[in-house]
C-alpha cells in the first residue's frame, strides 16, 4: 500500500482534531512562557510600600474583624502606605475604606475575580484590576506587594494565605512579611506542626512553620509591618543613592 501525501505546507485541517488540540497545548504553553518571561521584570522601585490585605468577603460593617481591619489599613496608610485588597466586600472593604480614609496620597487597589454571585468592586477603590481566573488574580497579588496580612476568612483567604506562603518556603519570595491576625490562624500552625511536622518522614521543616507570623491583634500586626517598612525605605534609598552615582559618572 501507497504511502499517505506528506502535508508539506506545514498547514493543519481544523477536522484533524488530534492536531488541534496538540497545536492549541503548545500555543497555550508557549504563552506561559512569554507570561513568565515578562513577569520576571520588577521596577527599578515601587514609589510607596505596599500592603496587601486578605480576608472574608462576608463580614460586615460593625463587626470587629471589620473595624479592626479598617483600623488596620487607615494606620498603614497614615505611614505611607499603599493598601491592596481582592477590591468586593466584607474584610477588603474595610481594607479599601481605612486607607481611603485618611486623604493621603496612597492608593486604594482592588484586584478582584469574576465570579457570577461577586458584587461589583466596592466604592472605596481608587484603582480596580479584574480577573477572570484565580491564577492571573494572585499573581498580580504577588506581583504588586512588598509585605501579606491576613485577616479571618474562608476558603478564598486560605488560598491565598496558603499561595504566598509556598512561595516564600521556596524563596520565590523573599523579605516579604506573612502576618496571619486574629484568633483563628494559630489553630492552623498547630495543626501543620501536629500533622505534617510530626509525621514520618515529616512533610514539613521545621522553618517552613516559622514563616507566617500569627498576631492577636491590628496593633501587633501594625508594630510589624514598621519595622519592614522602614527596612524597606532605607533599602529605597540606598537604591536611589546607587543610581544616582552611576548616572553622574555616565
Amino acid at each position: 500500500m501507497a504511502d499517505a501525501p506528506r502535508n508539506t505546507t506545514g498547514h493543519v485541517s481544523v477536522a484533524d482534531e488530534p492536531a488541534v488540540r496538540q497545536i492549541i497545548a503548545d500555543s497555550v504553553l508557549k504563552l506561559w512562557d512569554v507570561v513568565n518571561q515578562l513577569t520576571r521584570l520588577r521596577p527599578t522601585s515601587r514609589e510607596r510600600y505596599r500592603v496587601t490585605i486578605f480576608g472574608s468577603a462576608r463580614a460586615q460593617p460593625g463587626t470587629v474583624a471589620y473595624d479592626e481591619t479598617r483600623r488596620l489599613a487607615a494606620a498603614l496608610a497614615e505611614m505611607g502606605c499603599d493598601i491592596v485588597s481582592g477590591g468586593g466586600p466584607g474584610l477588603m472593604q474595610a481594607a479599601n475604606e481605612g486607607a481611603a480614609s485618611v486623604g493621603a496620597a496612597v492608593s486604594s487597589v482592588g484586584i478582584r475575580i469574576e465570579l457570577p454571585f461577586e458584587q461589583h468592586g466596592n466604592a472605596f477603590v481608587t484603582d480596580l484590576y479584574e480577573h477572570r481566573t484565580f491564577f492571573t488574580r494572585l499573581h498580580q497579588f504577588v506581583l504588586s506587594s512588598d509585605a501579606f496580612v491576613v485577616a479571618p476568612g474562608g476558603v478564598g483567604t486560605l488560598l491565598e494565605l496558603l499561595m504566598v506562603w509556598q512561595l516564600l518556603q521556596v524563596e520565590h519570595l523573599t523579605k516579604t512579611p506573612l502576618i496571619l491576625v486574629g484568633r483563628m490562624w494559630p489553630g492552623l500552625i498547630d495543626w501543620a506542626r501536629e500533622t505534617m511536622l510530626q509525621a514520618t518522614p515529616s512533610l514539613v521543616s521545621a522553618g517552613d512553620l516559622d514563616i507566617p507570623v500569627c498576631v492577636a491583634t491590628a496593633d501587633e500586626a501594625i508594630e510589624h509591618l514598621k519595622t519592614h517598612h522602614a527596612e524597606w525605605l532605607a533599602e529605597s534609598a540606598r537604591a536611589r543613592e546607587t543610581r544616582t552615582s552611576r548616572t553622574a559618572t555616565e
